[in-house]
């Protein structure tokens, strides 16, 4: 079968589209067939070695969505021709793949398999950014930076629905008639705007409950003037590059303010939270209340291109690989 490979890192020219052969599941994993793959900011961390593999070579890709193929020793609740769906494994760029049974989800039957990867690893990151890092109530005022990404475009909805007022910031007059159309109350193009100065004149000075912050080094120190006192400041990936060294010290100076950067796969260590938060993604999505925009769709072998794509920041939404 065919497979992403990176045997060394670097730009998207590494990604090699080569044979493999990846055997039978062991105890404690299934074998999926991939019908669709996600594309995120996290496999480029990957492939530049920004973030480090278990070793090179290794196959990218962190979500997909397909059909149970077979099943190892001691799994239970699956079986081969399940539809499902998966995240946070590093593997995904693939035909077929090996997926620990832990982090894998029935997939309704209401949501397409091209869905089904374009939400898990975007969708769960926004669940529980929102309903458990800072809990997003009716009434607060929230800032998403880069509202238009494939986590803002699921954030700005999700809160909308919770009755939160959302300000978005994005970077083309395009990306902010799309972040309107998806729950922005208020749109920032921070490449015209003194983004955090609009934030206190939308706010009536008062600034922000929240700053949900995607972007890192380039949105840095600013959005913590975009909260109020006691606000809430959530960095959650490093988009612009990572935000430098700080003293502590600021958090007070700006306000008393709360600081914290969670990560998905330490909210996903139990297999009970793995399923329950994957059922109130799935439940939000079915009501209609968030819908996932996979803007492009793009075949396996072309995923230079894609990461090319995302890096340039030329896309919107989610985009999926087709093997």
């Amino acid at each position: 079968m065919k497979a992403i490979r990176v045997h060394r890192h670097g730009g998207p020219d590494v990604l090699a589209y080569e044979d493999v052969d990846i055997g039978q599941p062991g105890p404690g994993e299934v074998r999926v067939l991939n019908r669709a793959v996600g594309l995120n900011f996290v496999d480029i961390y990957f492939r530049t070695g920004e973030y480090a593999p278990p070793a090179l070579p290794f196959t990218p890709g962190n979500e997909g969505a397909g059909e149970i193929v077979a099943v190892g020793e001691g799994v239970s609740g699956f079986a081969p021709g399940d539809r499902v769906a998966y995240v946070e494994t590093l593997g995904a760029y693939a035909e077929q793949r090996i997926v620990p049974a832990h982090f894998v989800v029935h997939l309704p039957d209401a949501i397409d398999f091209e869905t089904g990867a374009a939400m898990m690893l975007k969708g769960l990151t926004a669940q529980y950014l929102l309903r458990r890092t800072f809990r997003v109530e009716a009434g607060h005022t929230i800032l998403v930076q880069a509202a238009a990404g494939g986590v803002g475009l699921i954030l700005t909805q999700w809160a909308k629905h919770l009755g939160a007022t959302v300000i978005g910031t994005v970077s083309s007059p395009e990306k902010a008639e799309l972040a309107r159309a998806n729950g922005c109350d208020h749109v920032i193009d921070y490449g015209r705007e003194d983004f955090a100065a609009r934030v206190r004149e939308i706010t009536g000075g008062q600034g922000c409950h929240v700053v949900y912050d995607g972007v890192g080094k380039a949105t840095f120190p600013a959005s913590l003037d975009c909260l109020r006192p006691f606000g809430t400041f959530v960095s959650f990936g490093t988009a612009s590059g990572s935000i430098p060294p700080f003293d502590i010290m600021l958090l007070m100076q700006k306000g008393s303010l709360f600081a914290t950067w969670p990560l998905l796969f330490h909210h996903l260590a139990r297999r009970e939270d793995v399923v329950a938060m994957s059922e109130e993604l799935f439940s939000i999505v079915l009501s209609g209340a968030v819908k996932i925009p996979v803007y492009a769709r793009m075949p396996l072998a072309e995923v230079a291109e894609a990461h090319r794509r995302l890096e340039a920041r030329q896309t919107t939404g989610a985009t999926v690989m087709l093997p």
